[in-house]
């Protein structure tokens, strides 16, 4: 073999060899990942748009409404959180606090026999009765409606439980407290007049002029 054919066959396989490594190399440079800049992938969460709803004050209900539709054997069971400090029968003894027998009307800090705190007798000082109100504000928390009471229960937080507690307290009495009259709903809003409004434009007309006499009133 001549020398020019040996270099044409070695010129021709080094060209191919470089053109091998030329794609191999453009190859990875067109088709290299990219290290993501922290591990794990993104998850869209489209935003919330709605506004929060804003809590419902607890405040007392309409007693006249909610008694007598209350769950009083529910209540009765409510009672028995109770039942450690109090006791609830006609007669009952004094415990870790008083018994609770026609508690429902009594002055606070009142029951014969029990030394109640200072906090509780300042407050049946300047307070009437244990009305509706002020049970279920009480039972609610009683160390923070009032502040030095002994009673450290932490108190029954759901209203319904508390609304069935003091319908069954109520009949615990020989003398049930009254229940009050429903509150009055309110009125509604008077509906929009659907009359249709009268033109302004005086409609041309070739009757003869109307009669001066006063217009009959509208019916009642």
């Amino acid at each position: 073999m001549s020398d020019l054919g040996f270099n044409k066959i070695a010129g021709a396989t080094l060209a191919t060899a470089l053109a091998a490594v030329g794609l191999t190399q453009l190859s990875k440079i067109i088709y290299q990942p990219e290290p993501a800049a922290k591990p794990g992938y993104a998850i869209q969460v489209a935003a919330e748009t709605g506004a929060a709803e804003a809590p419902v004050a607890d405040t007392p209900p309409d007693w006249g409404t909610v008694l007598t539709a209350a769950n009083v054997a529910s209540g009765e069971e409510q009672s028995k959180k109770c039942l450690s400090c109090h006791t609830f029968t006609k007669g009952g003894a004094n415990g870790t606090g008083p018994n609770q027998w026609g508690v429902v009307g009594r002055k606070p800090g009142s029951h014969p026999g029990f030394a109640y705190s200072t906090g509780m007798t300042d407050f049946g000082a300047k307070t009437p009765v244990w009305d509706y109100d002020h049970l279920y504000d009480f039972i609610k928390s009683p160390g923070s409606y009032i502040s030095g009471t002994k009673m450290t229960f932490v108190g029954i937080k759901a209203p319904e439980d508390r609304i069935n507690l003091i319908a069954w307290l109520r009949q615990q009495s020989d003398s049930p407290m009254a229940i009050p009259a429903p509150k009055p709903k309110a009125a509604a809003a008077p509906a929009a007049s659907s009359a249709p409004a009268a033109s302004s434009a005086p409609a041309a007309s070739s009757a003869p002029a109307a009669s001066s006499a006063p217009a009959a009133a509208p019916a009642a």
